[in-house]
C-alpha cells in the first residue's frame, strides 16, 4: 500500500533538512497559524517548521504531536513529546518550533538549506 501524500498546503511551502529530513517551513501568516491543525497523521508527513516562534497550539490537531524548540542559532532548548489537542505549549528563549506527529524519531539535529 502507498503512503499518502503530504497535504498540498504544506506541499507548497519551502523547505529545510532538519536531522536528514526534508520540512516545509510555515513562512506565512496561514501557514503559522494553522500548522499541522485538521491534518490527518499521513498527510503531515515529516512536520513543520515555524521560525520566530516559542509558542503553539494545538487546536484542532487529530494526534499529537512531538514539538521541538530551537533557539536562534538552531540548538535545541526543549522537545515537548506527546503533546495533545487543545493545549498551548511555550519555551522562553526559543526562535522556531519544528511540530512533527508524535512518535516520528528523535531527528531533531540543526536545521540546514
Amino acid at each position: 500500500m502507498a503512503r499518502p501524500a503530504p497535504a498540498t498546503r504544506l506541499t507548497d511551502l519551502p523547505t529545510v533538512t532538519i536531522g536528514g529530513l526534508e520540512v516545509p517551513v510555515a513562512t506565512g501568516l496561514r501557514a503559522r497559524l494553522v500548522g499541522l491543525s485538521h491534518l490527518d497523521r499521513e498527510e503531515a508527513a515529516n512536520g513543520l517548521l515555524i521560525p520566530r516562534c516559542s509558542r503553539v497550539h494545538t487546536f484542532g490537531m487529530r494526534f499529537p504531536l512531538d514539538l521541538v524548540f530551537f533557539d536562534r542559532w538552531a540548538a535545541v532548548v526543549a522537545i515537548d513529546r506527546r503533546v495533545g489537542p487543545r493545549r498551548f505549549v511555550s519555551h522562553r528563549g526559543a526562535f522556531a518550533v519544528l511540530e512533527r506527529p508524535a512518535g516520528g524519531g528523535d531527528s531533531a539535529a540543526r536545521p540546514t538549506g
